[in-house]
């Protein structure tokens, strides 16, 4: 999620500058970017000039202190309160006093991490979703301690990025994953109970629907085990049975059965097309 939003920052015009809060160095990130936007390149998506001023707006640096003159930071590391709070509370004492921070999260509250900071009417939620260059939505999450004028001027960056921003409360899910996660919850549930198998499942809410992947598919490309995090904060927060991770979810997390970033999940990703990986799921289902 970072890097794409890093780079739909530097495609709307802005310097940015990519900070790596975990161990090792920014090589094989930067190569990905600079991979992604060669295709663009080829595939005429972009200029030749755009391409080069592009990498030019894009810098990557291991070193927070870097960030102390940004206008706005915006997070996006590891679902974890505990990471989190202390990433801000380190940043806190780095970026200028004016600067606006911005939280990726999509399952912890933005009040919880603004708390951590001597800056709370200037952070702020801003939830993108993957993959980044082709999804339109932000949702702008303000804390009840958010200031008007951050909101404001976060609702017009996200403009400025081609995105649709849409203001929500500041509360576990938003709106979006308040109500994807009970589906794709609840799609795993009826594969559990025989209602029938992953294509037909995946099938009958593409056609029926007509979303464009199935709940089954949209829950390995997301990743099994965020989906598995996610349902488990939502319902660790709300208490509403809709919200619990069947055991078949929960077995296959602990198998390693990720979704596409692992090349198996629901479907295998080893092949090309994917195919339904039905053997599979039904030993995790045993």
């Amino acid at each position: 999620m970072g890097l794409g939003i890093a780079q739909a920052t530097a495609r709307a015009g802005f310097e940015t500058i990519m900070a790596k809060a975990t161990p090792g160095g920014v090589d094989a990130q930067r190569g990905r970017v600079e991979k992604q936007l060669q295709k663009d390149l080829e595939r005429g998506k972009l200029t030749a000039a755009d391409h080069g001023a592009l990498l030019e707006r894009l810098c990557w640096t291991t070193h927070l202190h870097d960030l102390a003159r940004v206008d706005l930071v915006i997070e996006s590391i590891v679902e974890e309160l505990p990471v989190k709070r202390d990433f801000f509370g380190r940043l806190d004492d780095i970026v200028k006093e004016g600067a606006i921070f911005a939280t990726n999260t999509s399952t912890l509250t933005v009040g919880d991490l603004a708390s951590t900071t001597k800056r709370p009417e200037r952070f702020i939620g801003l939830h993108f979703f993957n993959p980044v260059h082709a999804m339109k939505l932000v949702e702008v999450a303000p804390s009840l301690r958010t200031s008007r004028e951050t909101v404001e001027t976060c609702v017009a960056f996200a403009k400025q990025l081609g995105k649709t921003p849409v203001t929500v409360a500041d509360s576990t899910g938003y709106i979006v994953n308040r109500l994807l996660v009970p589906y794709m919850v609840d799609a795993i549930a009826c594969l559990e109970r025989g209602l029938g198998s992953i294509a037909d499942i995946d099938a009958a809410m593409q056609n029926g629907a007509n979303h464009p992947m199935g709940p089954l598919a949209l829950a390995d490309f997301i990743g099994l085990d965020i989906v598995f995090h996610m349902s488990s904060l939502l319902l660790e927060e709300y208490r509403e049975p809709r919200f619990t991770p069947p055991p078949l979810l929960r077995r296959m997390v602990l198998a390693g059965y990720l979704g596409r970033k692992s090349g198996l999940g629901f479907y295998d990703y080893k092949q090309t097309p994917p195919a339904a990986h039905d053997a599979v799921v039904q030993r995790a289902a045993r």
